[in-house]
């Protein structure tokens, strides 16, 4: 995909029940290579599920629709949920310079579930886990923050801030709603990249084992060791390199994943990561391809797959929808650029749905997977301007 600026007048369009115009992004990417700042929707992809995600994209693109060459948007965690991608009308490649002042919130913030709720979901895991006959070996367990605003939330300025940690890349997704209800959209900074592929070239870099980073550096820097050192958090991230060295096998040759990982970070949490690089058998192998083999990974759902997402139904209280699936973009010549949908929240109006979750495996205790959810909460919240407040553990 070039990154020449791209132009065009035409008019204001919807996507999803959503207004979509140029004087405001409907999506925005930013990486350590590109900007993306996407304007205004042209075309809607047909929606589906992640398995039909590349014959809809090959039909989508061999109809040689006008206008640019490129679809963005957001899947859902749910593989066989509807997705929601759009051919934009414009394409810019530099972020404003702007910001906005911080909105003043106001009222409790309500956790759903609420921080005991979730303890005795991760037991209940545990106890299938320990199970001797049950094939799972992990299983990602989320919750959220629901926080109420002042004003109206600017998803916007709300990515600029959070992309002023150099570790994460911010985005805004336009999701589907009823246009009588405001305009909803899916906001983060992921640390996580789920997959990209130019030319022969594929990559991803999962990130699974955490632990929060401290201000004081000799605190921090124990935390890290201390991560490094972990036995449990080794275990949970062999699981997610070990499933996607597996997934890319059917398209790609010269795997490359090193056999211990290394650390990452970001203002708020270290975790574990490994960067696999790896080369298309097939150079026509589109992203699409790899990103319906991919997703999702054991990094947000658990292994094996299937037993994993019949006990994210079974204990978590209401269905993810796009919170831990992947956002990006992909061309009509096949790459791509996809980043799990983490450290998110979803905004509409003056009202935000903050995300985290954690990996549970044989060992996991409870009391440290809810802090390391109140961790990972800490960025979207600070962004917001709710700051440390102690209802990130427990409820106000």
């Amino acid at each position: 995909m070039s990154d020449a600026l791209y132009a065009t007048s035409a008019n204001d369009d919807a996507f999803g029940g959503i207004e979509l115009d140029e004087a405001a992004p409907g999506f925005l990417l930013r990486t350590g290579t590109r900007t993306l700042d996407a304007r205004g929707c042209r075309a809607m992809l047909s929606a589906g599920g992640t398995a039909t995600l590349p014959a809809r994209v090959s039909a989508f693109f061999n109809a040689a629709p006008t206008g640019l060459p490129l679809l963005v948007g957001a899947l859902p965690f749910d593989p066989t949920a509807l997705d929601a991608l759009y051919q934009p009308v414009s394409l810019l490649t530099a972020l404003p310079s702007h910001s906005h002042a911080t909105p003043a919130f106001v009222g409790d913030i309500r956790s759903e579930p609420a921080p005991e709720a979730y303890a005795n979901a991760v037991e209940r895991a545990l106890e299938t886990l320990d199970n001797p006959y049950t094939p799972l070996r992990k299983v990602v367990l989320a919750r959220s923050l629901h926080v109420s605003a002042a004003g109206v939330i600017d998803p916007h300025a709300l990515a600029l801030r959070l992309g002023q940690d150099a570790g994460v890349a911010p985005f805004v997704a336009a999701l589907p709603e009823d246009p009588s209800r405001p305009p909803a959209w899916l906001v983060g900074a992921s640390p996580e990249l789920l997959v990209s592929r130019q030319g022969l070239r594929v990559c991803s870099h999962p990130l699974a084992g955490s632990a929060r980073r401290s201000a004081d550096p000799t605190e921090d820097a124990a935390a890290a060791q201390a991560l490094l050192g972990s036995a449990k958090d080794h275990d949970e991230h062999r699981y997610v390199v070990e499933a996607i060295v597996e997934a890319l096998t059917p398209w790609c040759r010269d795997i490359r994943a090193p056999q211990r990982p290394e650390l990452h970070s970001t203002a708020s949490m270290w975790h574990l990561g490994t960067r696999i690089e790896a080369t298309l058998r097939d150079p026509s192998t589109p992203v699409a391809e790899l990103l319906a083999a991919l997703h999702p990974t054991p990094a947000v759902c658990g292994t094996p797959r299937n037993d994993a997402m019949y006990s994210i139904r079974r204990l978590e209280p209401n269905p993810r929808g796009f919170y831990a699936g992947a956002v990006g973009w992909m061309d009509a010549d096949g790459d791509g650029e996809w980043y799990v949908a983490i450290r998110c929240a979803r905004v509409q109006g003056a009202q935000a749905q903050v995300f985290a979750g954690a990996g549970i495996v044989s060992g996991s205790q409870p009391a440290l997977e809810v802090a390391e959810t109140a961790a990972k909460f800490g960025a979207l919240l600070t962004a917001l301007g709710v700051g440390s407040a102690p209802s990130m553990g427990t409820d106000s």
